[in-house]
């Protein structure tokens, strides 16, 4: 990472004061954007703010200073500093929220454990700036406004931002994959999971098991024997001969009318 100077916005109001440098020289020297200094030099940018000199505060050599306002092309250096000051390792904090963002939080931690529920606490404590507790509420809905608390994306609110959240997002996803094969592999190592070569094998029929049969299996194999048993029976029985219909002819039936008629009795005069 280049260094940039201890004050940059100083630095620039002296070198645009005191020097012919140009507005893209001095905005690479002091990490600034062209249009910033050119407002330094308008005098819209900066009001107030004192000059500061990099050649006397040892941050800028003064033959350094001269070949750059010699050859409007060079790229001003950084002198090098004899003392080397160690780096300064900073604590990482909870992320600050504004008073006016702080009562969208709950709505934030609901949101992100609705769509993204692979996110651990620490890493939506490092987003929205809550605390464990809180989360844990809004998740069992135990919060004291868990009645009013409707999920609104983080980013939309202003809480994080949208590279912040795809990040975390992005290593959170890795970690579950990464989950997920590790349970595969010992699944598999157990017994419990065939493997994907095992899975994709044809099926081979198992060879016959002898099985025990319930209660009902063996009375209904009973009624079905005597059943079968009682169709044999019918079987050997002797067949009766069907009984064999009497014929007529013509001259029998005549004959069986007449034996119907009845003697008229003739009345006596």
């Amino acid at each position: 990472m280049a260094q940039t100077p201890l004050m940059p916005k100083a630095t620039a109001v002296w070198l645009v004061d005191n020097t012919s440098l140009t507005f893209e020289q001095i905005a690479d020297f002091c990490d600034l954007h062209v249009l910033e200094v050119k407002g330094i030099a308008d005098g819209d940018v900066a009001q107030g703010i004192k000059g500061m000199d990099p050649v006397a505060a040892g941050q800028l050599a003064r033959s350094e200073l001269e070949r750059g306002q010699g050859n409007p092309a060079h790229k001003l250096k950084m002198a090098v500093s004899k003392v080397k000051i160690p780096e300064i390792k900073r604590k990482k904090a909870p992320r600050y929220t504004p008073l006016s963002r702080r009562q969208d939080r709950p709505a934030a931690i609901a949101w992100l454990l609705r769509h993204h529920p692979e996110l651990r606490d620490s890493e939506i404590i490092k987003l929205v700036g809550t605390t464990k507790p809180t989360i844990e509420a809004i998740r069992e809905r135990t919060h004291w406004n868990a009645a009013n608390i409707q999920p609104a994306d983080p980013v939309t609110l202003g809480l994080t931002r949208q590279t912040e959240l795809d990040e975390v997002v992005k290593k959170a996803a890795v970690r579950a994959e990464a989950e997920r094969r590790k349970l595969e592999a010992e699944a598999i190592k157990s017994g419990t999971l065939l493997s994907p070569e095992e899975s994709l094998a044809p099926e081979v029929p198992d060879a016959p098991v002898a099985e025990l049969l319930s209660a009902e299996d063996v009375m209904r194999h009973k009624e079905a024997t005597e059943t079968a048993s009682d169709m044999v029976n019918l079987t050997n029985e002797p067949k009766m001969e069907p009984l064999k219909e009497k014929e007529y002819d013509a001259d029998s039936v005549f004959a069986d009318l007449d034996k119907l008629k009845k003697p008229v009795i003739e009345d006596e005069d």
